[in-house]
């Protein structure tokens, strides 16, 4: 009875070990561990940023001059008086340049993003319609008497320094902007080149540098091309569209000019020794649309 016994607990033993060395040999039946993906960074405006610009500028500004003469101006015992122009000039054409700036996003992804930007831009305007208006008269006047025009001012090239102020949707900016301005350009002491067959184009034509102050306020909206591996790790290119008013500004001129025009043969008349004959105002404003693109790192 007892070797029976031994001999069956020696045989479970056995197969008991067989069975474990063959579960040992069987493939596993657990499952791979899911791969990690790690989330994918959200994009922020904050940075610098270069690059540049090119668009479309337009102007409609007003200009009014007046021309005093002096009593005796148009023959002895003749009163003094006053001549006035009023008249519009209208320019358009391109405007181009490059920008510099800076951005501040508070929260990646979605929020608010504040920032500087300066800008130094060429422009040429075109003239469609200048100093095209209309003088009245206060005292004598021959018949015939041409009055010189009030003149003509341009401008070469300005600047601004703005700040930003907007909110990004992730990759899109829609923003306001406002700073300061500047800019340089030529004016000329406007008349006309002929009066009758006359070139009176010597008397008129006199060119200096004309140094202008303003503002500048505006807005736009800026897309940043997706990120993608290998072509520009934490930097990115954007594109945008941005609107801009600029006012350099509007200001009282006074000139020691003694010129007043010219007759009907085209002999120029002067004004008495000593007297301001011309003063006016000067507003230079214009809009600008254009487009841009930027590198940011």
């Amino acid at each position: 009875m007892k070797k029976l016994a031994f001999g069956l607990l020696a045989t479970s033993a056995i197969v008991s070990g067989i069975s474990a060395a063959s579960a040992a040999d069987l493939p596993s039946r657990r499952m791979a561990p899911a791969p990690f993906v790690a989330a994918a960074p959200l994009f922020t405006w904050t940075g610098f940023y270069f690059g540049g610009n090119a668009g479309y500028g337009w102007t409609d500004n007003n200009r009014d001059d007046s021309i005093v003469f002096a009593p005796g101006t148009f023959g002895a015992g003749t009163a003094g008086g006053t001549i006035t122009f009023n008249g519009d000039r209208n320019a358009d054409g391109f405007v181009g340049g490059g920008q510099v700036g800076f951005n501040y996003q508070f929260t990646p992804g979605s929020g608010f993003v504040v920032g500087v930007e300066a800008d130094i831009q060429a422009i040429d305007l075109s003239h469609n319609n200048d100093n095209l208006g209309a003088f009245t008269f206060t005292g004598p006047v021959p018949v015939g008497f041409v009055p010189v025009r009030n003149d003509a001012a341009s401008l070469d090239w300005f600047g601004t320094v703005r700040g930003r102020l907007g909110y990004a949707f992730d990759h899109v900016l829609v923003y306001g902007t406002g700073g300061f301005a500047f800019g340089d350009g030529s004016r000329r002491s406007g008349c006309a080149d002929f009066v009758g067959t006359v070139n009176v184009s010597s008397f008129c034509g006199t060119r200096d540098d004309d140094t202008r102050w303003g503002y500048a306020v505006g807005g736009g909206v800026e897309w940043a091309l997706p990120m993608m591996a290998g072509w520009f790790g934490s930097s990115a290119m954007t594109f945008g569209v941005e609107g801009l008013y600029v006012n350099l500004d509007e200001s009282d001129r006074n000139f020691n000019s003694t010129l007043v025009g010219f007759r009907a043969n085209g002999s120029p008349v002067f004004t008495a020794d000593g007297v301001n004959a011309r003063n006016g105002n000067d507003n230079l404003d214009f809009g600008v649309v254009r487009a841009k693109i930027n590198f940011k790192f």
